[in-house]
């Protein structure tokens, strides 16, 4: 497909300029991704306060997943859904849609556990934006600029870093309903603007084929379950990390709920910094290097966090590394798709593969809560993530480097 360069000016003007929809399409993902992470923060609190009753390690652990698994499997409709409608409808329909769960939990969830799982998860309704905003910048892109471009939306995934900020600081100081009322109002911004502004790329190819159909060959392709194992790692990793790291500081290190949420902070700040940047290297020498340099540093970084390491020195260079290591791998990985898949599908494909990604976050919160209340440790759960990512590691050079080769040789 040609890239909107190559338009004539006035074309141009008329159908939209291509960073004008990047950056609109990035806003919506950072607005919707704070919405997704409302949860996460106020895990510790609900399980210290006593808000809900008396929670378990695992009661905490459960909430602040719901909204992740609804995210991640929605994606697939939605992913699919946007490669017919595309994102000019896409981006406000989901965006006004959020509203409700966000309103519902504000006024109605925060007296209840039952109540709040409910709000929760439909409050997963946000985190399906990324299947929307992939396919959606892809097209307006060339392909050699595609992997800085779908990293740059990625670092979206930094609205998780303002919830984490806000959620607390708002919820103690302001009141429990006012990071829900502002987020709400966030969202109806953000429609609005949408609505008004986005367009969907020239000479978008939307297909014929019946949604089953699509989504059926979309999933037999071989880089489809590759890329799924790589980005449940490496998405899946920091997802787990942004809505169960409060919990886990709070815990191992007896950080209040505050300082916990500002340290998660700084994690997703240092992962949304380098997506882009792992888009961009992809770009440059290829994505099998980042994702295999990606997946080295986590395996290394979860090693050393298992042996539970002074805060302020060693284990805070591993979390930090680790954070680096899969927010490139998170923008490898789409960079990758880019490559491999032709822009009619790419909906479909991203679907698929962040419903993965989504997936790779909400099992280890859980299991880290099952770990933690058997063993008082969280030791095990890091090793695990340890051995796969080392698995991920030679998955990258292996048959990962043999497709995209065969996908380069058909071009």
């Amino acid at each position: 497909m040609s890239s909107t360069s190559s338009l004539p000016a006035d074309k141009t003007k008329i159908a939209g300029n291509p960073y004008v929809m990047l950056a609109l399409a990035t806003i919506g993902f950072a607005v919707n991704f704070w919405a997704w992470a409302l949860l996460s923060p106020l895990g510790p609190l609900f399980r210290t306060t006593g808000i809900l009753g008396k929670l378990s390690e695992s009661d905490v652990a459960l909430l602040v997943a719901v909204p992740v698994l609804v995210g991640s499997l929605g994606r697939i409709p939605v992913g699919a859904l946007t490669d017919k409608y595309g994102g000019r409808i896409m981006f406000p329909l989901l965006s006004m849609a959020t509203i409700v769960p966000v309103v519902f939990i504000g006024f109605f969830g925060l007296d209840s556990y039952g109540a709040l799982l409910f709000g929760g998860f439909f409050l997963g309704l946000a985190g399906t934006v990324f299947a929307v905003g992939v396919p959606f910048v892809n097209a307006w892109f060339p392909p050699e600029r595609r992997g800085l471009a779908i990293g740059i939306f990625g670092a979206g995934m930094g609205g998780t870093a303002i919830s984490a900020l806000t959620t607390v600081k708002l919820f103690n100081n302001v009141g429990e309903k006012s990071p829900f009322v502002i987020t709400a109002l966030a969202l109806a911004v953000y429609a609005a603007a949408a609505w008004l502004i986005l367009r969907d790329a020239p000479g978008r190819k939307v297909s014929s084929v019946s949604l089953m159909s699509r989504l059926v060959a979309n999933a037999r392709l071989p880089i489809t379950w590759q890329a799924c194992v790589l980005y449940a790692v490496a998405f899946g990793g920091y997802v787990a990390f942004s809505v169960y790291l409060p919990a886990y500081l709070k815990t191992a290190y007896d950080l209040d709920a505050a300082d916990a949420a500002n340290r998660m902070g700084g994690f997703v700040l240092v992962a949304v910094i380098m997506r882009p940047v792992g888009g961009w290297l992809s770009d440059k020498i290829g994505p099998i290097p980042v994702l295999a340099a990606g997946y080295g540093v986590v395996a290394v970084g979860a090693a050393v966090a298992a042996s539970n390491p002074l805060l302020e020195h060693i284990g805070t260079v591993a979390f930090l590394a680790m954070a680096a290591a899969l927010g490139s791998g998170s923008g490898a990985t789409f960079a990758l798709v880019a490559r491999v898949i032709e822009p009619s599908r790419v909906g479909g494909v991203t679907g698929l593969v962040g419903a993965a990604g989504g997936l790779g976050g909400f099992v280890p919160p859980l299991i880290m809560g099952y770990v933690y209340g058997r063993n008082d440790s969280y030791a095990l759960g890091l090793i695990l993530l340890s051995v796969t990512a080392a698995l991920t590691f030679l998955l990258a050079l292996t048959l990962v480097r043999s497709t995209l080769n065969k996908a380069s040789e058909q071009v």
